[in-house]
């Protein structure tokens, strides 16, 4: 039986993996952080999410500010794009103390496992190409200014990139606000899905710019979360305390990998995690 301290000290490690993983694949950490905690150290997967969600704000706060010095972060297609998340995420929040309240909480684990699988398809098809194929502007470009660039110190020169279909955007931003909410994460595969696949953009930029957008998500479900009662504060202090240390050893790691990597990485970390929630949810798991 682990005390209190040593409990802590294994938390803020694990915490502080979970924020670099989450830094370098726009996550938030906090993706990682639920599946671990409830597969290994048998946290209520309700304590899990609602500890989650603080320490996503506490990534989004570390990683984004790094990302934005850098100059690779998009704050306005962020910030456009946030509306749809944050009433996603009020949505989802109500709809898990619905599911909490009523024992259902293998419906979240098998969820959560989807969520987790669905994203690997679309990296391994991109994970071949550095930067996306490009794709002529629509409408949505020019109105709402889907412009922008950054230097990539791998490629050693300035990219310049558009956004297109910003409509399919906004739509997954919703559903992915909501999957936070459910799940208690960041919904940053999702954030970056929808700027990776939907709007085309660099995944560096989608990566970013998600850790940018995500603590506000957070912020909004993790409110409704703490009115539950579903934030037990030491196991989120020693999430948050960790998670932010990992977040900035992260950012240091990102401009300097490339985007195959990122993806290679982030694909094998989904497919283990995507499977032992699911398993976990039919009865099956650890």
């Amino acid at each position: 039986m682990l005390s209190p301290i040593e409990f802590f000290v294994i938390v803020v490690l694990i915490s502080a993996l979970s924020g670099i993983l989450g830094a370098l694949t726009g996550l938030g950490g906090a993706t990682f952080l639920v599946p671990i905690y409830t597969l290994y150290l048998n946290v209520p997967i309700a304590y899990a999410s609602g500890a989650s969600l603080i320490s996503t704000i506490a990534t989004s706060s570390g990683a984004a500010s790094a990302y934005i010095k850098d100059r690779i972060t998009n704050v306005k297609i962020g910030m456009g794009l946030e509306i749809a998340t944050t009433t996603g995420s009020i949505a989802g929040a109500l709809t898990v103390a619905y599911i909490y309240a009523h024992h259902l909480e293998f419906i979240v684990y098998i969820v959560f496992g989807i969520v987790l699988l669905s994203q690997v398809y679309v990296q391994l098809a991109k994970s071949k190409f550095e930067l996306p194929k490009p794709i002529k502007p629509d409408w949505t470009t020019r109105v709402f200014e889907l412009y922008g660039k950054y230097y990539d110190t791998v490629l050693k020169r300035e990219v310049e990139y558009h956004g297109v279909r910003w409509w399919l955007g906004e739509i997954i931003m919703f559903f992915a606000g909501f999957i936070s909410g459910l799940l208690g994460i960041g919904s940053g595969a999702l954030k970056v899905l929808g700027m990776d696949w939907a709007m085309n953009l660099p995944m560096k930029v989608s990566t970013t710019t998600s850790n940018f957008m995500i603590g506000v998500t957070a912020a909004t479900g993790s409110s409704i979360y703490w009115i539950f009662g579903y934030i037990q504060p030491f196991l989120a202090a020693g999430t948050a305390l960790g998670v932010l240390i990992g977040a900035f050893i992260g950012t240091k790691i990102l401009v300097r990998v490339t985007n195959k990597t990122i993806r290679y990485i982030f694909t094998v970390i989904l497919i283990f995690l995507g499977i032992q929630m699911i398993l976990r949810g039919l009865g099956y798991g650890l």
